[in-house]
């Protein structure tokens, strides 16, 4: 039968997943299945999984209980393999590197950091500090009827809402890179313009939540920064 697989563990870790059942329409049981050194925690499936809320959230359900229990190298949501045997094939082929891995993120969890703006709050704050594009703005609210007008205005906006963002992104990531082992900056979505992941130690967390905080109310109204964590370090498994 195919096998779900949420996670590699290593022979030393409590494994405390009893009485937990997994993905799928039917789920079986959550259980561990050893290979030399490691383990790899997985659940029966009898078909193909796919990113639905109760399924999502039970993924995150064991890999949340799997780090309570010391490190652990989470995979992505909807990763199956064939058989028992496959799993073990690639703990075979792979233990030296999962082991390393699973000494890297030991007492180590994931942070995720993301920032986004008031858009009008922002193109307020153009208008106000920038002479050009107030000028532009001046003469279209007062008729002028020069087609260029808006056009010119949009691209002076959009030029500096990019210049502001992208130094106010390098700022805060700035701020908080250094209580940090490692970090991933990945490009923004939606209306964010920071997409920043970090690995960081147990006893650097209380900094890193102090910084986070420092930096909010710096901000003050019109940008929010957003901290998620402790999380599976998902962004750093090699």
């Amino acid at each position: 039968m195919a096998l779900y697989v949420y996670a590699i563990t290593g022979e030393d870790h409590p494994l405390a997943v009893e009485g937990m059942t997994g993905v799928g329409a039917e789920p079986s049981p959550v259980r561990a299945l050893a290979c030399g050194p490691l383990y790899a925690v997985v659940s029966d499936v009898s078909e193909e999984i796919r990113p639905k809320r109760r399924d999502l959230l039970i993924h995150q359900e064991v890999q949340e209980r799997l780090m309570e229990g010391g490190p652990v190298l989470p995979l992505q949501f909807g990763y199956t393999a064939a058989d028992e045997a496959t799993v073990e094939q690639a703990l075979r082929r792979d233990a030296e590197g999962y082991l390393a891995n699973l000494e890297r993120l030991d007492g180590r969890a994931e942070y995720h950091v993301r920032a986004s703006q008031d858009e009008e709050e922002l193109l307020r704050q153009i208008l106000r500090e920038t002479p050009e594009t107030r000028e532009l703005n001046e003469r279209i609210r007062a008729g002028d009827p020069d087609p260029q007008l808006p056009l010119t205005l949009g691209r002076m906006v959009a030029a500096q809402v990019q210049e502001r963002q992208d130094a106010l992104a390098a700022g805060l990531a700035d701020a908080l890179v250094p209580y940090a082992e490692e970090h991933n900056a990945r490009p923004a979505s939606g209306d964010d313009f920071l997409n920043l992941s970090l690995l960081v130690s147990d006893d650097r967390k209380e900094e890193l939540l102090s910084a986070h905080s420092g930096l909010v109310r710096q901000l003050g109204e019109g940008v929010e920064l957003r901290l998620s964590g402790p999380l599976p370090p998902y962004s750093f498994v090699r």
